[in-house]
């Protein structure tokens, strides 16, 4: 009894240490600190280059109208994929792949990574791999983790699977219903610079209904100040890797 209770109380002593390395690697949600320390979680690349990506698809009612209008200027991107959703609309992650975009993953739920263990992280991430490679034909290698927060049981998880997770130096902030096209361009023109990963949204599933549309009419005028300002806009494949 008196073993058990100690037992129990070391057990209990030891949760903030737990919790604390569970949880350190947050620090990389705070852009500015993550974009100066940790360039390569923050996908810096080439500075004559921005990284276009999309989160949260597909989607069979948005995605498509991205796709046109990527089509239209000849520009490629990476889309970072719910496995759930890929599993319900196989057909749009293969009209992704078919158009020569890059897919990631997203994680299979939109959910915080800190509230799941090590074992529930993996599965998630394996589920949400396994799931987009057995549509296209080809594993991913890229992982956005929801929130862009990552545990210390994501960054294991994402070595052993083979993915290398990537945030982003600049977002729309279209997810909200006060989004418009021209905020969010604005919020984007703001923190681009060459080298950086620009975040956008091409799905509403965690998202204010209809915000899509928000970055859906931004991205033109997105992709003219890039080519103003003499950068080249392409996915994260084509982005040249910092170290």
């Amino acid at each position: 009894m008196n073993a058990a209770r100690t037992l129990r109380t070391a057990a209990i002593a030891a949760l903030p240490v737990l919790t604390a390395a569970h949880a350190a690697p947050v620090v990389s949600t705070f852009g500015p600190l993550r974009n100066r320390i940790m360039p390569r979680l923050s996908g810096r690349g080439r500075r004559d280059h921005i990284a276009l990506t999309f989160d949260d698809g597909p989607d069979p009612h948005s995605t498509p109208h991205f796709l046109r209008l990527l089509a239209e200027h000849q520009v490629h991107a990476t889309f970072f994929l719910l496995g759930r959703e890929a599993h319900r609309s196989p057909g749009v992650v293969r009209e992704i792949a078919s158009a020569g975009h890059e897919i990631g993953i997203h994680g299979w739920q939109h959910r915080p990574l800190l509230l799941r263990g090590p074992r529930a992280t993996y599965d998630d991430f394996s589920r949400a791999r396994d799931t987009v490679a057995a549509i296209t034909g080809q594993q991913p290698t890229l992982l956005r983790p929801p929130y862009g927060v990552m545990s210390t049981a994501a960054h294991l998880a994402a070595r052993r699977l083979g993915l290398t997770p990537v945030l982003w130096t600049c977002w729309g902030e279209d997810w909200t219903a006060r989004a418009t096209p021209q905020s969010v361009h604005r919020t984007v023109a703001t923190d681009l610079d060459g080298g950086g990963t620009i975040l956008l949204h091409d799905s509403d599933c965690t998202s204010a209904p209809g915000a899509w549309r928000s970055a859906l009419g931004a991205l033109p005028r997105i992709l003219d100040t890039c080519q103003g300002r003499g950068y080249s806009v392409g996915p994260l494949r084509d982005h040249g890797w910092t170290e």
